[in-house]
Protein backbone atom coordinates (compact mmCIF):
# COMPACT_ATOMS: atom_id res chain seq x y z
CA UNK A 1 0.00 0.00 0.00
CA UNK A 2 2.18 3.23 -1.00
CA UNK A 3 1.63 6.62 1.35
CA UNK A 4 0.85 10.14 0.56
CA UNK A 5 4.07 11.74 3.00
CA UNK A 6 4.47 14.93 4.52
CA UNK A 7 7.29 16.49 5.96
CA UNK A 8 6.49 16.99 10.42
CA UNK A 9 7.26 20.75 9.84
CA UNK A 10 4.87 20.95 7.28
CA UNK A 11 2.15 22.99 9.50
CA UNK A 12 3.91 25.84 9.25
CA UNK A 13 5.00 26.42 6.24
CA UNK A 14 4.70 29.80 4.76
CA UNK A 15 2.61 28.08 2.02
CA UNK A 16 0.08 25.52 4.45
CA UNK A 17 -0.22 28.99 6.24
CA UNK A 18 -1.35 31.07 3.31
CA UNK A 19 -3.71 28.32 1.93
CA UNK A 20 -5.68 27.65 5.26
CA UNK A 21 -7.31 24.54 6.91
CA UNK A 22 -9.87 23.99 4.42
CA UNK A 23 -7.98 24.67 1.01
CA UNK A 24 -5.59 21.75 2.88
CA UNK A 25 -8.26 19.18 3.51
CA UNK A 26 -8.32 19.34 -0.22
CA UNK A 27 -4.32 19.25 -0.91
CA UNK A 28 -4.13 16.22 1.72
CA UNK A 29 -7.68 13.99 0.29
CA UNK A 30 -6.54 14.79 -2.98
CA UNK A 31 -3.02 13.66 -2.37
CA UNK A 32 -3.72 10.90 -0.68
CA UNK A 33 -5.85 9.62 -3.71
CA UNK A 34 -3.14 10.19 -5.98
CA UNK A 35 -0.68 8.11 -4.23
CA UNK A 36 -3.12 5.47 -3.78
CA UNK A 37 -4.13 5.21 -7.91
CA UNK A 38 0.27 5.56 -8.33
CA UNK A 39 -0.89 8.63 -10.56
CA UNK A 40 2.56 10.14 -9.11
CA UNK A 41 1.31 13.40 -7.86
CA UNK A 42 -1.71 14.03 -10.73
CA UNK A 43 -5.12 15.18 -9.06
CA UNK A 44 -7.87 14.34 -11.60
CA UNK A 45 -10.51 17.37 -12.47
CA UNK A 46 -13.16 14.98 -11.32
CA UNK A 47 -11.40 13.82 -8.54
CA UNK A 48 -10.79 18.05 -7.27
CA UNK A 49 -14.57 18.89 -7.78
CA UNK A 50 -15.41 16.03 -5.70
CA UNK A 51 -13.36 16.44 -2.85
CA UNK A 52 -13.61 19.99 -2.62
CA UNK A 53 -14.28 23.59 -4.54
CA UNK A 54 -12.88 25.43 -7.50
CA UNK A 55 -12.25 28.47 -4.85
CA UNK A 56 -10.03 26.19 -2.93
CA UNK A 57 -8.29 24.55 -5.83
CA UNK A 58 -7.62 28.05 -7.13
CA UNK A 59 -6.03 28.93 -3.60
CA UNK A 60 -3.86 25.94 -3.78
CA UNK A 61 -2.70 26.85 -7.38
CA UNK A 62 -2.10 29.97 -6.24
CA UNK A 63 0.38 29.60 -2.89
CA UNK A 64 2.25 27.15 -4.97
CA UNK A 65 0.89 23.41 -3.64
CA UNK A 66 -0.94 23.19 -7.17
CA UNK A 67 0.09 23.52 -10.45
CA UNK A 68 -2.73 24.02 -13.20
CA UNK A 69 -2.02 23.34 -17.27
CA UNK A 70 0.98 25.15 -18.86
CA UNK A 71 2.18 26.00 -15.46
CA UNK A 72 5.75 27.22 -15.34
CA UNK A 73 7.48 24.84 -13.00
CA UNK A 74 10.51 23.02 -14.74
CA UNK A 75 10.34 19.54 -11.64
CA UNK A 76 6.48 19.19 -12.11
CA UNK A 77 5.06 17.82 -14.89
CA UNK A 78 2.10 18.80 -17.12
CA UNK A 79 -1.28 17.89 -16.17
CA UNK A 80 -4.01 17.92 -18.76
CA UNK A 81 -6.75 20.94 -19.18
CA UNK A 82 -9.07 20.36 -15.95
CA UNK A 83 -6.52 18.48 -13.96
CA UNK A 84 -3.76 19.61 -11.63
CA UNK A 85 -0.43 17.95 -10.65
CA UNK A 86 1.00 18.41 -6.74
CA UNK A 87 4.16 20.45 -6.61
CA UNK A 88 7.27 18.46 -5.76
CA UNK A 89 5.48 14.94 -5.51
CA UNK A 90 9.03 13.50 -5.77
CA UNK A 91 11.07 16.07 -3.51
CA UNK A 92 13.46 13.98 -1.40
CA UNK A 93 12.10 10.52 -2.62
CA UNK A 94 9.14 11.87 -0.04
CA UNK A 95 6.81 9.79 -2.47
CA UNK A 96 7.30 6.60 -4.55
CA UNK A 97 6.94 6.42 -8.15
CA UNK A 98 4.46 3.87 -10.12
CA UNK A 99 7.65 1.72 -11.11
CA UNK A 100 8.75 1.54 -7.72
CA UNK A 101 5.84 0.62 -6.29
CA UNK A 102 5.13 -2.24 -8.34
CA UNK A 103 8.54 -3.60 -7.89
CA UNK A 104 7.99 -4.06 -4.14
CA UNK A 105 4.58 -5.58 -4.41
CA UNK A 106 6.07 -7.90 -6.98
CA UNK A 107 9.25 -8.61 -4.67
CA UNK A 108 6.34 -9.41 -1.84
CA UNK A 109 4.65 -11.62 -4.20
CA UNK A 110 7.47 -13.63 -4.77
CA UNK A 111 8.78 -13.75 -1.07
CA UNK A 112 5.01 -14.70 -0.02
CA UNK A 113 4.88 -17.68 -2.75
CA UNK A 114 8.69 -18.58 -1.49
CA UNK A 115 7.64 -19.13 1.85
CA UNK A 116 4.00 -20.62 1.52
CA UNK A 117 5.95 -23.05 -0.95
CA UNK A 118 8.76 -23.66 2.22
CA UNK A 119 6.05 -23.76 4.78
CA UNK A 120 4.17 -26.73 2.30
CA UNK A 121 7.98 -28.47 2.21
CA UNK A 122 8.05 -29.08 5.87
CA UNK A 123 4.62 -29.99 6.64
CA UNK A 124 4.78 -32.79 3.33
CA UNK A 125 8.16 -33.51 5.39
CA UNK A 126 6.92 -33.41 8.44
CA UNK A 127 4.06 -35.95 7.28
CA UNK A 128 6.27 -38.45 5.27
CA UNK A 129 8.69 -38.36 8.69
CA UNK A 130 5.62 -39.46 10.72
CA UNK A 131 4.92 -42.43 8.50
CA UNK A 132 8.17 -43.47 8.74
CA UNK A 133 9.53 -42.81 11.94
CA UNK A 134 12.80 -43.42 10.66
CA UNK A 135 14.57 -41.64 14.59
CA UNK A 136 12.39 -43.95 16.71
CA UNK A 137 13.07 -47.06 14.46
CA UNK A 138 16.88 -46.23 14.81
CA UNK A 139 16.83 -45.41 18.50
CA UNK A 140 15.31 -48.93 19.12
CA UNK A 141 17.78 -50.54 17.15
CA UNK A 142 20.83 -48.93 18.88
CA UNK A 143 19.25 -48.81 22.00
CA UNK A 144 21.68 -51.06 23.22
CA UNK A 145 24.49 -48.46 22.62
CA UNK A 146 23.26 -45.91 24.54
CA UNK A 147 22.96 -47.77 27.54
CA UNK A 148 25.28 -46.86 30.49
CA UNK A 149 28.72 -48.46 30.63
CA UNK A 150 29.74 -51.07 33.68
CA UNK A 151 31.75 -49.95 36.49
CA UNK A 152 34.44 -51.95 38.43
CA UNK A 153 33.94 -55.07 39.46
CA UNK A 154 30.16 -54.86 38.60
CA UNK A 155 31.16 -55.91 35.00
CA UNK A 156 29.83 -59.16 35.19
CA UNK A 157 32.80 -61.02 36.91
CA UNK A 158 31.39 -60.72 40.44
CA UNK A 159 28.45 -61.07 41.65
CA UNK A 160 25.53 -60.28 39.14
CA UNK A 161 26.15 -57.81 35.85
CA UNK A 162 24.53 -54.24 35.11
CA UNK A 163 22.82 -56.13 32.36
CA UNK A 164 21.21 -58.37 34.40
CA UNK A 165 17.56 -57.11 35.52
CA UNK A 166 17.38 -56.40 38.73
CA UNK A 167 13.74 -55.58 41.01
CA UNK A 168 14.25 -51.76 41.06
CA UNK A 169 16.34 -50.66 38.19
CA UNK A 170 15.00 -49.01 35.11
CA UNK A 171 14.43 -50.62 31.57
CA UNK A 172 17.20 -48.27 30.02
CA UNK A 173 19.76 -50.22 32.57
CA UNK A 174 18.63 -54.22 32.73
CA UNK A 175 18.24 -55.83 29.70
CA UNK A 176 14.88 -56.67 29.03
CA UNK A 177 13.61 -60.50 28.29
CA UNK A 178 12.14 -61.03 24.39
CA UNK A 179 8.61 -61.35 24.88
CA UNK A 180 7.13 -64.02 23.49
CA UNK A 181 4.73 -63.60 20.50
CA UNK A 182 1.60 -63.36 22.61
CA UNK A 183 3.08 -61.13 24.55
CA UNK A 184 3.98 -59.15 21.72
CA UNK A 185 -0.13 -59.25 20.18
CA UNK A 186 -1.38 -58.10 23.31
CA UNK A 187 1.36 -54.94 23.94
CA UNK A 188 0.26 -53.60 20.32
CA UNK A 189 -3.43 -53.77 21.00
CA UNK A 190 -2.70 -51.92 24.36
CA UNK A 191 -0.59 -49.45 22.41
CA UNK A 192 -3.83 -49.07 19.74
CA UNK A 193 -6.77 -48.78 22.73
CA UNK A 194 -3.90 -45.92 24.07
CA UNK A 195 -3.49 -44.25 21.07
CA UNK A 196 0.33 -44.47 21.41
CA UNK A 197 3.38 -45.88 19.25
CA UNK A 198 5.10 -48.93 20.18
CA UNK A 199 7.79 -47.03 18.55
CA UNK A 200 7.78 -44.90 21.73
CA UNK A 201 10.28 -45.83 24.74
CA UNK A 202 7.97 -47.55 27.05
CA UNK A 203 9.20 -45.37 30.09
CA UNK A 204 7.98 -42.20 28.19
CA UNK A 205 4.92 -43.64 26.93
CA UNK A 206 2.69 -42.91 29.76
CA UNK A 207 3.73 -38.97 29.32
CA UNK A 208 2.65 -39.50 25.32
CA UNK A 209 -0.66 -40.41 26.14
CA UNK A 210 -1.11 -37.83 29.24
CA UNK A 211 -0.91 -34.84 26.59
CA UNK A 212 -2.57 -37.11 23.85
CA UNK A 213 -5.28 -37.05 26.54
CA UNK A 214 -5.53 -33.13 26.97
CA UNK A 215 -5.66 -32.85 23.30
CA UNK A 216 -1.76 -31.85 23.16
CA UNK A 217 -1.34 -33.85 19.44
CA UNK A 218 2.87 -33.02 18.44
CA UNK A 219 4.55 -35.45 16.80
CA UNK A 220 7.40 -37.25 18.43
CA UNK A 221 10.37 -38.46 16.39
CA UNK A 222 13.00 -37.38 18.47
CA UNK A 223 16.88 -38.14 18.83
CA UNK A 224 17.95 -41.25 21.23
CA UNK A 225 19.39 -38.66 23.79
CA UNK A 226 16.40 -36.35 23.49
CA UNK A 227 14.18 -39.39 24.99
CA UNK A 228 16.66 -40.07 27.72
CA UNK A 229 16.42 -36.69 28.26
CA UNK A 230 12.51 -37.13 28.56
CA UNK A 231 12.90 -40.21 30.82
CA UNK A 232 14.99 -38.17 33.29
CA UNK A 233 12.39 -35.56 33.51
CA UNK A 234 9.97 -38.28 34.04
CA UNK A 235 11.43 -39.06 37.01
CA UNK A 236 12.48 -35.45 38.08
CA UNK A 237 9.34 -33.78 38.08
CA UNK A 238 6.79 -36.13 37.32
CA UNK A 239 4.34 -35.98 34.77
CA UNK A 240 1.38 -33.93 35.91
CA UNK A 241 3.96 -31.40 36.26
CA UNK A 242 5.03 -31.94 32.50
CA UNK A 243 1.63 -31.83 31.20
CA UNK A 244 0.97 -29.09 33.00
CA UNK A 245 4.18 -26.96 31.52
CA UNK A 246 3.21 -28.40 27.89
CA UNK A 247 -0.02 -26.84 28.13
CA UNK A 248 0.96 -23.35 29.10
CA UNK A 249 3.54 -23.55 26.25
CA UNK A 250 0.95 -24.72 24.07
CA UNK A 251 -1.51 -22.11 24.84
CA UNK A 252 1.24 -18.89 24.89
CA UNK A 253 2.37 -20.31 21.14
CA UNK A 254 1.75 -17.91 18.66
CA UNK A 255 1.38 -21.21 16.58
CA UNK A 256 0.17 -25.02 17.37
CA UNK A 257 3.87 -26.85 18.00
CA UNK A 258 4.42 -29.52 15.27
CA UNK A 259 7.20 -31.69 17.75
CA UNK A 260 7.45 -32.35 21.29
CA UNK A 261 10.65 -30.81 21.34
CA UNK A 262 8.66 -27.86 21.78
CA UNK A 263 8.14 -28.32 25.11
CA UNK A 264 11.55 -29.60 26.27
CA UNK A 265 13.16 -26.14 27.23
CA UNK A 266 10.25 -25.38 29.86
CA UNK A 267 10.57 -29.48 31.14
CA UNK A 268 14.03 -28.47 31.26
CA UNK A 269 13.51 -25.39 33.71
CA UNK A 270 10.72 -27.22 36.07
CA UNK A 271 12.01 -27.23 39.57
CA UNK A 272 11.88 -31.06 41.05
CA UNK A 273 9.20 -32.88 42.12
CA UNK A 274 7.58 -30.03 44.85
CA UNK A 275 7.89 -31.57 48.69
CA UNK A 276 5.30 -31.08 51.58
CA UNK A 277 4.94 -26.92 52.56
CA UNK A 278 6.05 -26.46 56.17
CA UNK A 279 3.35 -25.92 58.40
CA UNK A 280 0.78 -27.42 56.04
CA UNK A 281 -1.30 -30.53 56.27
CA UNK A 282 -0.35 -33.57 54.57
CA UNK A 283 -0.01 -33.75 50.50
CA UNK A 284 -0.29 -29.61 51.06
CA UNK A 285 1.58 -28.43 47.76
CA UNK A 286 0.16 -26.05 45.05
CA UNK A 287 -2.01 -28.02 42.93
CA UNK A 288 -1.23 -27.77 39.18
CA UNK A 289 -3.95 -26.11 36.57
CA UNK A 290 -6.21 -28.70 35.30
CA UNK A 291 -7.60 -29.54 32.14
CA UNK A 292 -9.23 -26.58 30.17
CA UNK A 293 -10.59 -25.70 26.80
CA UNK A 294 -7.80 -23.71 24.43
CA UNK A 295 -8.47 -19.71 24.51
CA UNK A 296 -9.91 -18.41 22.11
CA UNK A 297 -7.66 -14.83 22.18
CA UNK A 298 -4.16 -14.07 22.67
CA UNK A 299 -5.16 -12.18 25.78
CA UNK A 300 -6.24 -15.45 26.91
CA UNK A 301 -3.85 -17.97 25.47
CA UNK A 302 -1.41 -15.39 27.49
CA UNK A 303 -3.08 -14.80 30.56
CA UNK A 304 -3.42 -19.28 30.62
CA UNK A 305 0.37 -19.01 30.39
CA UNK A 306 1.24 -16.35 32.90
CA UNK A 307 -1.41 -18.16 35.61
CA UNK A 308 0.96 -21.57 34.87
CA UNK A 309 3.88 -20.00 35.24
CA UNK A 310 2.69 -18.27 38.74
CA UNK A 311 1.94 -21.57 39.97
CA UNK A 312 4.97 -23.41 38.76
CA UNK A 313 6.64 -20.41 40.36
CA UNK A 314 4.73 -20.91 43.75
CA UNK A 315 6.18 -25.04 43.63
CA UNK A 316 9.81 -23.52 42.93
CA UNK A 317 9.29 -21.24 46.26
CA UNK A 318 7.94 -23.80 48.44
CA UNK A 319 10.84 -26.54 47.81
CA UNK A 320 12.93 -23.55 48.23
CA UNK A 321 11.57 -22.54 51.74
CA UNK A 322 11.33 -25.96 52.26
CA UNK A 323 15.28 -26.61 52.44
CA UNK A 324 16.30 -23.93 53.97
Amino acid sequence: MPWFKIDDSAHSHPKFVRAGNAALGLWLRCGAYSAQHLLEGVVPGDIARLYGTAPQAAKLVKVGLWHAVEHECARCPQPEPGSFVIHDFFEGGRNSTRAQVETSRRAAAERQAKRRARVAGEENAEDSGSKTNHFNVEMLANRERFEPPFQGSTAGQEGLSQRDAMEGVTAPQAKPVPSSPTEKKEKTASYAREGVSPSIPEASQPLVAALQGERLFVGWELAPTEWFVIEALIKRCGIPALVASARASWQGARSQPRSARYFLPGWKALPDTAPELPGGSSGSVVPFPGPAARPATTDQRVNAALEAGRRLQQLANARKDHQQ
